[in-house]
C-alpha cells in the first residue's frame, strides 16, 4: 500500500491557519491593532476603503522593526512574545502566537513600512499570497505602516462570504471599540471611504466611552470599583432606566483583553435583579483584573474566550459589585424595617369635616331577577377583565376573561408556531400565507362581517376585543398596527410607489460614531421607505421627509431602533435590506400598548389589519388574533 500522509506546503498551512484567524476585513484590523498596542504606540491610525474588501492599512508610531524582525515577523509561529511553555500563563501582552502576519500575507497582497527610533532606514517589504516579492531600505517615520489590498484575492470562495460594506463596517467598529476603551490614554483615528468615523483623543476611561457613544452616555454611567484577593474589579455599569431591550453596550475586559462570557454577563444582570423591565438587558464596560497565571486565553483562535481557574468567585464578585453600585447611588429599591407594616395614612386638612360614612343599598335589587338580557361590558379600557353576558332560561350569567389570560393565549401560539426560515424578501408572504392556512374559514368570515362599532371595545389599552359570527376575537393591537405598516412599507418599497410627506422644519439628528457609519451605508434603503435623509457631517443627519404613517415625534426613535434592529441582525442584511428596514419603520411607528383608541380608530385598524396579506401573524411569526369559539365560551360557563 503506497504512502498517503503529506506534509502541507506553507502556503496551504498558512492558508488554513487565515481561516481560523482571519476570517474578514475586522479579523485582520483587529491583529494589526493588537500588534501596534504591543509596540507602545501612543497613536493609532486606521484608513478603510469599501469596508476593507480594497484597503487596510493601520499607522502607529509604536517601537518599529529591524530589517531582521520585519521579515521574520511573517513567519509562522515567529513571536517576540514567548519563549517557553509557561510564558503562555503569564501574558499580559495582546497577540502572542505568532499567527497574525503569517495569516494576513498568505490571502492578501501586502505592504510593510517599518523603523525602529536606533535606525536611520527603515524597510519596505511587498508580500502576495506568502510571497516576498520585493525587500529593500526606504525613508519613512519610527513605526509600523501596514497596508493590506485586495483581501481574500487568491481565496475567492472566502471573498464571496463576505456580507455587506454595511455589516462589515460594523464588525470593524466593534473590533475598533473593544481595543479603545481599554486604552483611553492612546489617540485612535478610523478613516472609511475619506469620512472620519471615529477622532479619539486620549483621556479618561469615562472620556472614552463619550466619545464613542455619545455625550448623552454622561448621566447615564454608574462607577463601580472593587478590590478583593481574587480580582479588582472597576468601570461602570449604565443605569437601569436607560438599558435597551437590544445587547447593546457589554463590555468585559480582562487585563484589557475584550472577552465575551454569558457567565458572568449572567452576574451582571442578576445584580440589576428587579430593576431591569422585561425582555431588557444591562449595559456595562467592566474591567476585571486577575493573576494572568488563574487563566487561560488560549482556548479560542481570536482569543475572545478565556477560562478562569475559579469562575463561581468570580461570579460573585461581580454579581456583589453591581447591586453594591447600585444601592450605593439609589438606584436599587430599599426596604425601611424601621416603618411599621400599616399604611401610611395621611393626616387630614384642619378644618376639614368628618363625616361618617354611609352605605347605599337598593331595596328592590333581586338577584334572581332577569335583566332581560342586557350585556354587561366593561368599556373603559381601564379594568384587567372583559366580561360578557349570556342570557339563559334561569337568568344572566357573566363570564370574565382576563389580560393575564389574553397574553397567555398569544403567548401559547408564538411559542407553538414555527416559522419557516426565509432566504430572501421576496418569499416572505409565502411564509405568511402558511401561517394563515388553518384559519382559511375564519379569515373569509370576518372580511365579509361589517364591524358594529357598539360591539368592539379595548381592553387596558392593549388588546381590541369585537365579536364575529360566533366567535370572539381578541386583537394585539400593537402588533396590528405593526403589520399593518410593515406590508404598506414593503409593498410600496417593492413597487416604488413611496408617499411620504415634507417635514416643515428639517429634523436633525445626531448618531453615535457607530450608529452613524451604519446608517450612512444604508441610507438609500432607509430613503426608499419614504425617509428623505442627508448627511450632514459630524454624526449628524438631516431628516426633510417622512413615510406617511410615521409621526414627527416618532422620527429619531425609530431611526435608532432600525439601526438597532440591523446591528443586531447584521448577518441577514446582505440579502433582507428591505424586508429589515421596513420591519424596523413598522416597529418604531406602530403605536404603543397602552394607548386608548376610539370606536372609529379600532374601527379603521381592524379594517385595515384584516385587508393585509397575513392578518393572523405578524412578519416575525407571532399571533396578532386570538379567537374564541362559542363551544369555548360554554365550557366556561361550566355548560
Amino acid at each position: 500500500m503506497p504512502d498517503i500522509i503529506k506534509l502541507l506546503s506553507d502556503k496551504i498551512a498558512n492558508q488554513i491557519a487565515a481561516g481560523e484567524v482571519i476570517q474578514r476585513p475586522a479579523s485582520a484590523i483587529k491583529e494589526l491593532l493588537e500588534n501596534a498596542i504591543d509596540a507602545g504606540s501612543s497613536k493609532i491610525d486606521v484608513i478603510v476603503k469599501d469596508a476593507g474588501r480594497t484597503l487596510i492599512q493601520v499607522i502607529d508610531n509604536g517601537c518599529g522593526m529591524t530589517e531582521t524582525d520585519a521579515r521574520m515577523s511573517f513567519e509562522r509561529h515567529a513571536t517576540s512574545k514567548i519563549r517557553s511553555a509557561d510564558d503562555l500563563f503569564n501574558i499580559r501582552t495582546k497577540g502572542f502566537r505568532g499567527e497574525a502576519l503569517a495569516s494576513i500575507a498568505a490571502i492578501a497582497q501586502v505592504e510593510l513600512r517599518t523603523k525602529s527610533s536606533e535606525a536611520d532606514l527603515g524597510t519596505c517589504i511587498k508580500i502576495e499570497g506568502s510571497k516576498v516579492t520585493s525587500q529593500e531600505a526606504v525613508q519613512c517615520p519610527t513605526g509600523t505602516n501596514f497596508q493590506i489590498k485586495n483581501l481574500f484575492f487568491n481565496v475567492p470562495a472566502r471573498r464571496n462570504f463576505l456580507k455587506s460594506n454595511a455589516v462589515e463596517i460594523k464588525h470593524i467598529i466593534d473590533e475598533i471599540e473593544r481595543v479603545a476603551l481599554p486604552h483611553a490614554d492612546i489617540h485612535f483615528t478610523f478613516i472609511h471611504n475619506g469620512n472620519e468615523i471615529f477622532n479619539l483623543h486620549p483621556g479618561t476611561f469615562r472620556q472614552r466611552i463619550i466619545a464613542i457613544f455619545g455625550k448623552k452616555f454622561n448621566e447615564r454611567l454608574v462607577p463601580i470599583e472593587e478590590q478583593t484577593s481574587i480580582m479588582n474589579i472597576s468601570g461602570y455599569i449604565v443605569k437601569p432606566e436607560f438599558c435597551k431591550r437590544t445587547r447593546g453596550e457589554q463590555f468585559f475586559f480582562v487585563n484589557k483583553r475584550f472577552i465575551k462570557s454569558s457567565y458572568l454577563n449572567h452576574a451582571v444582570k442578576n445584580g440589576f435583579n428587579e430593576l431591569l423591565a422585561k425582555g431588557q438587558f444591562p449595559s456595562y464596560f467592566l474591567f476585571l483584573e486577575v493573576d494572568p497565571a488563574t487563566i487561560d486565553i488560549n482556548i479560542h483562535p481570536t482569543k475572545t474566550e478565556i477560562k478562569f481557574e475559579d469562575d463561581k468567585s468570580l461570579y460573585a464578585i461581580v454579581n456583589s459589585a453591581v447591586r453594591n453600585a447600585l444601592g450605593k447611588f439609589n438606584l436599587a429599591p430599599s426596604i425601611d424595617f424601621d416603618q411599621e407594616t400599616s399604611f401610611n395614612v395621611p393626616p387630614l386638612p384642619k378644618n376639614r369635616p368628618v363625616f361618617e360614612p354611609t352605605i347605599n343599598v337598593n331595596p328592590d335589587f333581586n338577584p334572581f331577577k332577569s335583566s332581560g338580557g342586557t350585556s354587561s361590558k366593561n368599556t373603559s379600557g381601564s379594568g384587567s377583565f372583559a366580561s360578557f353576558s349570556k342570557k339563559t332560561s334561569g337568568g344572566n350569567y357573566k363570564i370574565n376573561i382576563s389580560n393575564e389570560e389574553i397574553e397567555a393565549n398569544l403567548d401559547l401560539l408564538s411559542s407553538t408556531t414555527e416559522v419557516p426560515e426565509r432566504n430572501n424578501q421576496t418569499d416572505i408572504f409565502t411564509d405568511l400565507t402558511t401561517l394563515e392556512q388553518n384559519s382559511k374559514e375564519e379569515k373569509a368570515t370576518i372580511r365579509q362581517t361589517q364591524y358594529d362599532a357598539s360591539k368592539t371595545f379595548q381592553l387596558q389599552g392593549k388588546y381590541i376585543l369585537t365579536q364575529v359570527g360566533k366567535s370572539l376575537l381578541m386583537i394585539d393591537q400593537r402588533r396590528a398596527h405593526q403589520q399593518v405598516l410593515f406590508e404598506r412599507f414593503l409593498l410600496s418599497a417593492q413597487n416604488q410607489d413611496i408617499t411620504s410627506q415634507k417635514l416643515l422644519f428639517p429634523k436633525v439628528i445626531e448618531f453615535e460614531n457607530s450608529n452613524y457609519a451604519l446608517i450612512l451605508e444604508l441610507i438609500e434603503d432607509v430613503n426608499a421607505m419614504g425617509f428623505e435623509l442627508s448627511d450632514l457631517g459630524g454624526n449628524t443627519i438631516s431628516v426633510s421627509g417622512i413615510p406617511t404613517g410615521v409621526k414627527e415625534e416618532q422620527i429619531e426613535a425609530t431611526l435608532e431602533l432600525f439601526v438597532e434592529q440591523c446591528k443586531q441582525n447584521s448577518d441577514k442584511l446582505k440579502q433582507e435590506h428591505l424586508v429589515t428596514v421596513a420591519w424596523s419603520m413598522a416597529k418604531g411607528a406602530a403605536i404603543k400598548r397602552g394607548r386608548k383608541l376610539s370606536s372609529e380608530e379600532m374601527g379603521i385598524l381592524l379594517d385595515e389589519l384584516f385587508a393585509c396579506t397575513s392578518s393572523n401573524y405578524n412578519a416575525k411569526g407571532k399571533p396578532i388574533v386570538v379567537s374564541m369559539s362559542a363551544d369555548e365560551i360554554e365550557q366556561k360557563f361550566g355548560k
